[in-house]
């Protein structure tokens, strides 16, 4: 009686070659993970080192508006933590997330590669080698005789194959299931710190607000606060030269290039332009320019202002709108980001580059959402309205080239 050769017991093997739990992003993913937490590290070590000069402002009697000050840089860097261990949370999530299913997987098919093996015991426990010389024994031709023989030493290397995979398929599963629990213990720890986090920056903000309602009430201390803004001020005009300078000088070695370039090729063309910049756009958006907020009223105007009760008189380079605490700030146009910075009476300060000399300004900031060189669409939301001495508010300011231009004649009629 002839027998069929059980060509099932081959399967498996084709199978475990397509096994494989990490991916070929699996190192990119080690060196992202590596990245985040020396960024963590620094964060950790900045905050502290901020929590330290509270301590001595405490102790040595600091200046009240620099103790608000580092205040304000100590809280913009927790909620810069906080950001970064909430994503960090949700990594691990989707990490833990798909190593169960893969576990799961690669459970099921060492299931499927031990049946299929125990049918082959039982095959060969049943049939013994007399099996295979069998099989040789009956070929019909020489040449039927020779394929026979290669089939059934392929096949038996085949076997020792599987039974060498489901090892190794047994030891990766053991270290998935033990890098599993790390990554559990990983995000519980994480989980743990964002919770200390978020109730210490809930007493930094407390403490921030009761500082500034001493500034407030404190004349003295307000006039100070006044002085700064000056200050901020001229070193907002600075920043805006500086970024002048550096694009012209950008433009001058790009056409210097592009000459070279044009010497050098054998047909001489027309120089092209050396920035692909949306001529016109902004300056189109004159009196329909979107708000930096999606709410609030002008707390104070473009131009000299006098202040109701020192009645001193100071300069606004822009308009202070006044809105819910933590609204959105938005970019007004399409842009990018050329400088974030921290500035004394101005907080978190952001510039958008939106070409051809047109330039704003965002100040009295929370919490940032964009990083320097960042491409931003308009409507995209940048930040976080912060606190200031004269309440919630944004400070928002245009640029054409050095002069500086009212935000009321180009924002659209709203409030």
């Amino acid at each position: 009686m002839s027998r069929h050769v059980p060509l099932t017991f081959l399967l498996p093997g084709c199978l475990l070659l397509s096994l494989g739990f990490f991916a070929p992003g699996h190192a990119q993913h080690s060196k992202e993970i590596t990245q985040k937490e020396r960024e963590l590290a620094r964060l950790r070590a900045e905050i502290q080192a901020y929590e330290k000069r509270i301590s001595e402002s405490e102790t040595k009697e600091r200046s009240t508006l620099e103790h608000l000050d580092d205040l304000e840089r100590q809280s913009i860097l927790i909620r810069r933590l906080i950001r970064n261990l909430r994503e960090d949370e949700e990594r691990i999530t989707k990490d833990i997330r798909e190593a169960r299913t893969s576990i799961g997987d690669m459970e099921e098919q060492l299931h499927s590669l031990k049946s299929h093996y125990a049918k082959y015991v039982r095959s060969v426990y049943k049939n013994g080698r007399v099996y295979d010389l069998e099989l040789l024994f009956s070929s019909n031709s020489i040449n039927q005789l020779y394929i026979r023989i290669e089939y059934l030493k392929r096949f038996s290397e085949q076997r020792a194959k599987d039974l060498a995979r489901i090892a190794d398929r047994k030891t990766d599963l053991e270290r998935q299931n033990d890098e599993l629990q790390q990554a559990l213990a990983r995000e519980r720890a994480l989980i743990a710190e964002k919770t200390t986090e978020e109730s210490s920056l809930k007493r930094k903000v407390s403490l921030r607000q009761k500082v500034l309602a001493d500034v407030r009430n404190d004349k003295r201390l307000f006039k100070q606060e006044l002085d700064r803004k000056n200050q901020a001020i001229r070193q907002i005009e600075k920043f805006i030269a500086d970024l002048i300078e550096k694009e012209r000088v950008k433009k001058e070695r790009e056409a210097a290039a592009a000459r070279v370039k044009e010497k050098l090729a054998a047909t001489p063309k027309a120089l092209a332009a050396p920035d692909a910049e949306p001529a016109g756009s902004f300056m189109s958006l004159k009196g329909r320019l979107r708000w930096p907020a999606s709410s609030g009223t002008i707390a104070s105007r473009f131009g000299n202002q006098e202040h109701p009760t020192l009645k001193t008189i100071t300069q606004n380079s822009g308009i202070d709108i006044r809105v819910p605490p933590g609204s959105d700030v938005f970019a007004v146009a399409d842009g990018e980001v050329s400088i974030l910075s921290f500035i004394p009476g101005f907080g978190n300060v952001v510039i958008l580059n939106h070409y051809n000399g047109y330039r704003t300004v965002y100040a009295h900031l929370a919490d940032i959402n964009v990083v320097e060189s960042q491409k931003v669409r308009n409507g995209e939301a940048i930040a976080k309205s912060g606190e200031s001495i004269s309440g919630s508010i944004v400070h928002f300011e245009i640029w054409k080239e050095r002069e500086k231009q009212n935000p009321e004649h180009w924002l659209f009629r709203q409030r």
